[in-house]
């Protein structure tokens, strides 16, 4: 024992043991994690002996004094190493290790588990006879811990308090990778209507936005789509808690609880240091810190909490592997680019807003400084997140159709205009494939104010679901100008820019390409002429390569498989960039968005014609989550398989959102809603309906009013009105339903009462809830709970903030009444029913007064209480009308699984 406890060697294990015993992670390779576990069991038995030598050398007079202090600090050590579950958990893994491992292999480690018990034996042997009843006490509790390692997995341990809110992570997955540019007060108002519906505390609540965020980052594929999380992280994300805490705090008391729940938030990130470390690898810099540096400059944070925060992280970060690498030292993190870029927006907002006129010249530099690299993508994406980017668009607009005035123009001026027209018609539709046409669209205006762009988006460009008609009218402008520009494509040496009308040149394009086709089908023209064509279009003005090809898909789409080749090859001829010194400034930089653009344009045609076009490689993927489906599987498979494995997950990751966003723009609104609700009623664990509801109601949340409509009006009625599915509507799946129900039906309501409608919503078919409202009235004078709550005002804490349950009460008789047009409350003597018109037959639905209508009636033994039949007008008439007396009940049954067996239902025959 004397090497053992020589002091410099103990004194050095104490302290490194105070550093980090409490703050143990496995980063690295398997075997250092199993080293670790197997290095606790080694500091374990040490302490466990030194403890032991102490406690005999307490018992000596001599020495109890200092023995007492130096057992104090063991046990001290012990209690701090053994107090955490994760420091024993680690501990059990070496000694299942241990069990795995060969006799002479185990052997070689200074410690194993056998040592261990040895040592703890030694201790209780040791502690009989001991005075100090503190240290035995202290003593006794870490031997009870000990003990109970090898028992870890055996003992459930408590249910811990819910801590994961998916409905939260889904909403914020959905809004960052499919609606970056809507507004955040929407945004806001939902999730704020999901933390009352589920009664989220406010720290968890932020918590799982952060969380959203972070995983959103580290899911994004390359590209435009990691700038579009970024911005949304930094920049939207700020801004929305913003507006949080307008919304809530107006008395400093409740903003400085709101700060409070922000500090407490960001304790809990902190403790997800394997999240937050891949997040920083990512995008090769601490973000956390940059995140907590912005929410301090928005007052969401006190300075001091700020520099707490901050010291924690860096001192994880110290002790995590080497987060950045020698390759990417030099390259700038995108988080520091977009908060740089914000402000860059605004300035070229204001430079745009300048007279185009006067210095032309000094606006091309500003856009071609715009071009390179990815600060084009980088200052789209801080628009987006900003709420700027439909004015970035109209500036661009403008520009745009600047260039047509050409009335005093030279050859020095016209390349300067012919670049002016084609960046910014390439930057449009840039914009308009990646962040939606809506964005570029503008109020409604008279035919001969709508700008060029907007007119050549809306009739030329192919888009996701968008079939053209290459015969349309768009594409057969005036003969003359046609054939002029022809035999200028055809004769020239290279494409002529002074006194050209791109705007014209753009939309007959189309026609004298078809010529072109024509000829070069008939034999006119040869290859080489093509070429020679080819590289006047694409050689000058990158857009009317674009112009050109957009055509070419429509036309392609409308041909048969063998007579495809020309027209393929031509696609072909137009991507490949030019490559000589005869081109205009910026080319290369324009070619790259032209590959792009024309890569968005050509996907779905190449892929139905199986045919393989190489487009000029930027390094990163163009058509993130483009083609996700399977080819040959079944689409209501895919939907169940993906469903399945979000359920065991417990949360959406942005491929399945992406995923469930196809199927339901393939299959439609009733086929998706339709499968996903059986999905639900499969279920019969408690749990595992809780955990589906908050999922699908995130999932419906791809066109929450839509599939509301879709549900409440055919979805529910056709469970309800169908004996042979009231068994799946049974307690736990059937309250899942109707919970999942009742939160669509609040956040459709809400939602339409605010005029709210995201841009992905805006792409479909929509139906009006009035409409649904007019199909279903409700005749009677008191409207039920559920249409009370949703006609009261939705800032009212009180009703929102109210269990669940407490809505879902009564839900199924509410949806009948809703859905199956009703047209009479019924009741006499305590007993209540209800009739309703469906199917070309009355039916009537109550629940009894009296004990003796609980049984289970025969048809002719127990018709329905008289007071439904005898106040029944069959004509639609108001309660307490008589009824004629030719009617007559029948098909009753009193085990009507969805209302429960006290519940009786009827068909009443009646003309």
């Amino acid at each position: 024992l004397a090497s053992l406890f020589e002091i410099p060697l103990c004194s050095s294990l104490l302290e490194i043991m105070d550093m980090f015993c409490d703050r143990l992670s496995c980063h690295g390779r398997a075997e250092e994690c199993i080293g670790l576990c197997r290095a606790l069991m080694s500091a374990l038995n040490w302490l466990l002996r030194c403890a032991a030598f102490y406690a005999e050398k307490v018992k000596e007079m001599l020495e109890q004094v200092a023995a007492e202090g130096q057992m104090k600090m063991c046990l001290e050590r012990l209690e701090k190493m053994l107090g955490s579950t994760k420091n024993r958990a680690l501990i059990h893994i070496a000694q299942l290790e241990e069990t795995c491992t060969s006799l002479p292999a185990a052997r070689a480690y200074p410690a194993s588990w056998n040592t261990v018990e040895q040592s703890l034996l030694k201790l209780e042997e040791s502690l009989n006879g001991l005075s100090n009843s503190t240290l035995r006490s202290q003593a006794d509790d870490c031997i009870s811990l000990i003990k109970s390692i090898p028992t870890m997995l055996s003992v459930r341990s408590e249910q811990l308090n819910k801590t994961g809110f998916p409905t939260v992570h889904a909403v914020v997955l959905l809004e960052g990778t499919m609606n970056l540019t809507g507004e955040i007060q929407p945004l806001v108002e939902q999730l704020m209507m999901v933390k009352r519906m589920q009664r989220i505390p406010s720290p968890l609540f932020m918590l799982e936005i952060w969380k959203a965020c972070f995983v959103g980052l580290i899911e994004s594929p390359e590209g435009t789509e990691e700038l579009k999380w970024t911005a949304f992280t930094f920049l939207k994300g700020q801004v929305g808690l913003c507006q949080w805490c307008c919304k809530l705090s107006t008395r400093l008391c409740a903003w400085q609880d709101f700060t409070e729940d922000v500090n407490c938030a960001f304790e809990f990130l902190l403790k997800l240091t394997p999240l937050l470390d891949k997040a920083d690898q990512r995008c090769n810099c601490n973000c956390m810190s940059l995140l907590l540096q912005e929410c301090s400059k928005q007052g969401l944070l006190s300075e001091a909490n700020m520099t707490n925060l901050t010291d924690k992280r860096k001192a994880d970060r110290e002790d995590a592997p080497q987060l950045q690498s020698a390759e990417n030292a030099n390259i700038q993190p995108n988080p520091r680019l977009i908060l740089r870029a914000e402000p860059t927006v605004t300035n070229i907002l204001k430079t745009m807003d300048a007279d185009h006129s006067k210095s032309p010249e000094g606006l091309l530099g500003v856009l071609g400084h715009m071009l390179s690299g990815k600060s084009l993508d980088l200052l789209l994406a801080a628009a987006a997140a900003t709420g700027k980017l439909k004015s970035f668009a109209w500036k661009f607009i403008k520009l745009n159709e600047f260039t047509k005035h050409i009335s005093t123009e030279n050859s020095k001026s016209a390349p300067v205009r012919a670049l002016l027209f084609d960046i910014s018609f390439l930057m449009l539709c840039h914009v308009a494939q990646t962040y939606g046409s809506e964005v570029i669209l503008s109020e409604s205006r008279p035919a001969d104010e709508v700008p060029f762009f907007e007119t050549w988006m809306l009739t030329c460009m192919p888009e996701e679901g968008k079939i053209l008609n290459p015969d349309h009218p768009c594409f057969r402008p005036d003969s003359t100008k046609v054939e002029s520009l022809v035999a200028l494509l055809n004769n020239s040496s290279e494409m002529k820019l002074v006194q050209i009308n791109w705007h014209e040149v753009c939309l007959s394009i189309s026609a004298a390409i078809l010529e072109i086709l024509n000829a070069w089908e008939n034999s006119v023209l040869t290859f080489e002429s093509i070429q020679k064509i080819t590289d006047n279009i694409k050689g000058k003005v990158c857009s009317m390569a674009v112009c050109a090809v957009a055509w070419l898909v429509a036309h392609v789409r409308m041909l048969g498989l063998d007579e495809r080749e020309k027209s393929l090859q031509m696609i072909r001829q137009l991507a490949t960039p030019l490559y000589g010194d005869n081109t205009l400034q910026f080319y290369n930089e324009r070619v790259v968005i032209m590959s792009s653009i024309l890569e968005h344009m050509c996907a779905d045609v190449l892929q139905q014609t199986a045919t393989q076009i190489k487009f000029p490689s930027t390094g990163m993927d163009t058509i993130p989550y483009w083609n996700l489906l399977p080819p040959k599987k079944p689409i209501k498979e895919v939907l169940t398989s993906v469903f399945t494995k979000v359920l065991e997950k417990g949360w959406v990751d942005s491929r399945s959102i992406h995923i469930f966003d196809t199927l339901l723009h393939m299959g439609g609104v009733y086929w998706f809603c339709n499968n996903l609700v059986k999905e639900l009623l499969k279920e019969t664990r408690k749990e595992h309906t809780l955990r589906a509801v908050e999922l699908l109601y995130a999932i419906f949340c791809l066109d929450m009013q839509q599939l509301t409509l879709t549900l409440l009006g055919h979805i529910l009625p056709n469970l309800l009105t169908d004996s042979s599915k009231w068994h799946t509507l049974m307690d736990p799946p059937g309250k899942a339903l109707a919970k999942l129900s009742v939160w669509c039906a609040l956040s459709s309501y809400s939602s339409h009462n605010k005029g709210q409608a995201s841009a992905r919503q805006k792409k479909r078919h929509r139906e009006d809830i009035e409409d649904y409202i007019s199909l279903f009235p409700l005749d009677d004078t008191r409207p039920s709970k559920l249409m009370r709550l949703l006609s009261s005002n939705e800032e009212d804490a009180n009703i929102l903030s109210s269990p669940s349950n407490i809505i879902v009460t009564g839900f199924w008789l509410t949806m009948l009444r809703k859905a199956c047009q009703p047209r009479a409350q019924l009741g006499e003597d305590g007993a209540r029913s209800l009739c309703w018109r469906m199917q070309g037959r009355w039916w009537a639905c109550g629940r009894p007064s009296h004990p003796e209508h609980l049984s289970k009636p025969s048809p002719s033994a127990h018709p329905p209480p008289s007071s439904c039949l005898s106040n029944f007008n069959h004509k639609g008439g108001k309660p307490g009308t008589s009824r004629p007396d030719h009617g007559t009940a029948q098909q009753i049954d009193a085990d009507v699984p969805a209302v429960g067996n006290s519940m009786w239902l009827a068909r009443v025959d009646a003309p």
